[in-house]
């Protein structure tokens, strides 16, 4: 078998469907070769920002996903969207091509090369949990192998460069992949277990805060066990937002420290007992670290390491930690948690009235249902959004610790193809659109229908609190007559309630196209969550510049 071939029937064997990317000189032939083979569909974007994006959002639905471009010129612009993976730990496979072996020799200037052949590879080198160049048939089987399987069981992306004049070339012919599983060790996870459950079964009001990894190694519905079995109150962060079922009366809400409810806060804050299953402890889901958590009283679980009181446990793995959870003899307790936040019941919409941010949120808080998946971008789209409730468990994908502008509308994408029965409500503001909304022309040539939110707060109105001046203005783009350029498509502008109510309605009803709504916001009008936040980074700005 061709080393092309090779890579591409294992991307298959793990579920890819769809490789994002653009065509380049360096990598043509392993894109014919994809174009062949009917196992899996090459989508061209754009640009490759917009293809790592909507790999990025693929995988995290898929539970891998794969960008393909050429090299340099097409892999750095990739490094942004890879290091987003890393970071939030998506499974993103990089595969770049890149030139043949044997054009290397004697060191000539070919074309996209930036300072050595190698340089390339040591910028992914950093953003990656795994990588290699296939630079040998007789190692190349092995080496897709090892970092695929790397993507796997750290949830991160990978780095695979494929020379030309390589992706033809037969492989070992007798090669067989041997799985290696990696169990946690057994002594250190019966210790654990047990440490864990004297405090949990001690305490009088455990708390769960449900992390990221959760979702990302596919524990949503061990989660769920755990919980119908000991009654424990369930909080996420802004970072795992829907990877537990928000209806669910176990179901606190999001913790963010002081930019979240202050009663979730207290509640979580004063748990005697509070269990961290897979959660990052960013700044940006601990409210600007205005969070108070007592490490004496938490149980602290990773995919990497177990903290319980100061205590650290290595090698145990998250998913058998979970099911030693949900085997063990816990006590279930009656439920005592603050009223729930409730959506907003007023009247909708009001003649003549000046559409809002928060109006806005109120209003799609009841348009969202069983299908639709929300996606935020960073930025009142995301703070303004933590109070959306979402119907079922992994509909909300957000940045929201790397929180790199531009995901949502490419995520879109892969969120569209990975998950075709879900329909994707976008929400981003005019800064972010700007820089990859028109992955729209993509969106459109696949027929998918995504409805998109345009938040028109004229700038980047995240950074006005913090230091405002003219490099936070944009240019006022007609965002709903984007559909003239691509010659199909709705678009709205909206400045009232009434013309939002019935921009909302027809795009429900239109099932053949996208739909893009420009929501005209006054640029002042932002999310008591995220003037909490800014009021915290701006604190720091201005600290900064007066030290300097």
């Amino acid at each position: 078998m061709w080393i092309g071939n090779y890579l591409i029937q294992r991307l298959y064997d793990q579920g890819v469907r769809h490789v994002f990317g653009v065509p380049g000189d360096f990598v043509l032939g392993f894109d014919k070769l994809l174009e062949e083979s009917s196992l899996i569909e090459f989508v061209n974007t754009c640009d490759e920002q917009g293809a790592g994006f909507a790999a990025d959002a693929y995988a995290r639905l898929q539970g891998l996903g794969a960008v393909c471009i050429t090299y340099c010129v097409g892999g750095l612009k990739v490094a942004n969207t890879t290091a987003q993976a890393y970071a939030e730990k998506s499974p993103v496979i990089v595969i770049s091509g890149s030139p043949g072996m044997d054009e290397r020799v004697k060191n000539p200037l070919l074309h996209h090369k930036v300072r050595e052949f190698d340089t390339q590879f040591k910028v992914f080198q950093q953003l990656t949990v795994a990588s290699t160049v296939i630079d040998r048939p007789d190692t190349a089987f092995q080496e897709i192998d090892r970092v695929i399987a790397a993507a796997l069981r750290y949830k991160q992306p990978v780095y695979i460069e494929l020379p030309r004049n390589l992706v033809h070339q037969p492989g070992h012919p007798n090669y067989q992949w041997a799985v290696s599983p990696e169990p946690s060790d057994e002594n250190a996870l019966k210790e654990a277990l047990e440490e864990a459950l004297t405090l949990i079964n001690q305490a009088h009001r455990p708390v769960i805060l449900a992390g990221v990894e959760l979702h990302r190694f596919g524990l949503q519905d061990s989660l769920m066990q755990l919980v119908e079995k000991t009654n424990i109150p369930v909080a996420v962060t802004l970072l795992s937002k829907s990877v537990f079922n928000e209806q669910h009366p176990c179901y606190l809400g999001i913790y963010a420290g002081a930019m979240g409810h202050p009663d979730i806060q207290h509640y979580v804050e004063t748990s005697d007992c509070l269990i961290l299953l897979g959660a990052f402890m960013t700044d940006l889901d601990l409210g600007g670290f205005t969070a108070h958590l007592d490490p004496k009283r938490s149980i602290k679980v990773t995919n990497e390491k177990t903290l319980i009181q100061y205590h650290t446990y290595e090698d145990i793995r998250l998913q058998d930690f979970m099911q030693g959870l949900i085997a063990a003899p816990i006590r279930p307790r009656p439920l005592d948690l603050p009223q729930r936040v409730q959506p907003s019941l007023a009247v909708f919409p009001l003649p003549e009235q000046k559409i809002t941010l928060q109006r806005l949120f109120d209003r799609l808080n009841r348009f969202i249902d069983d299908n639709t998946i929300v996606i935020a971008d960073p930025g009142d789209a995301l703070f303004a959004g933590v109070d959306l409730l979402m119907h079922h468990h992994t509909e909300f994908l957000s940045p929201a610790y790397y929180a790199s502008l531009g995901f949502a509308v490419p995520a879109s994408l892969g969120t569209q193809l990975a998950k075709p029965n879900l329909r994707p409500l976008v929400l981003v503001g005019d800064g972010a659109f700007q820089m990859t909304g028109m992955e729209l022309s993509t969106i459109a040539r696949y027929h998918l229908n995504p409805i998109v939110i345009v938040i028109n707060n004229q700038g980047y109105a995240t950074e006005r609190p913090m230091q405002d001046g003219k490099f936070n203005d944009i240019l006022n783009w007609k965002y709903s007559r984007l559909p003239e350029l691509l010659g199909t498509g709705v678009g709205f502008e909206v400045t009232t309630e009434v013309e939002l109510e019935e921009a909302l309605l027809f795009s429900r009803m239109n099932q053949d196209s996208f739909c893009i709504l420009d929501v005209q916001i006054d640029a002042t009008d932002v999310s008591m969550a995220l003037k909490q936040l800014t009021g915290a980074l701006g604190a720091k700005v201005r600290s900064s510049q007066s030290t300097s």
